[in-house]
């Protein structure tokens, strides 16, 4: 490597290592900021949502996956497809065969 090179490549390297202490001052100067912003902020419950029905959601999710999952944002749909399914089902349940003799 030529001495011209070495040299620009010393100068570059110095300049980026003068950057990264610049941005490190930054992020600690913001840090000091917001103290308490957690890196893993907690999910959002829409209302009716309890710490429960979270548990029970993140702990079916994991058993289909096989993993822990990370939720994002629970959201509850409200919508009578759901009540009449079930009620179809419930119905559906009564309608066994009837043996007769």
């Amino acid at each position: 490597m030529k001495a011209d090179e070495q040299g620009s490549l010393d100068e570059a390297l110095a300049r980026l290592q003068a950057d990264l202490a610049r941005l490190g001052e930054r992020v600690a100067a913001l840090e000091a900021q917001t103290p308490q912003r957690a890196a893993a902020a907690p999910p959002k419950l829409g209302p009716g949502v309890s710490d429960e029905l979270l548990s029970v959601i993140s702990a079916a999710i994991a058993a289909y996956l096989g993993v822990k999952p990370h939720i994002r944002q629970i959201r509850l749909i409200g919508g009578t497809s759901w009540a009449q399914q079930g009620r179809v089902t419930i119905q559906a349940s009564h309608l066994l065969p009837v043996r007769h003799g």
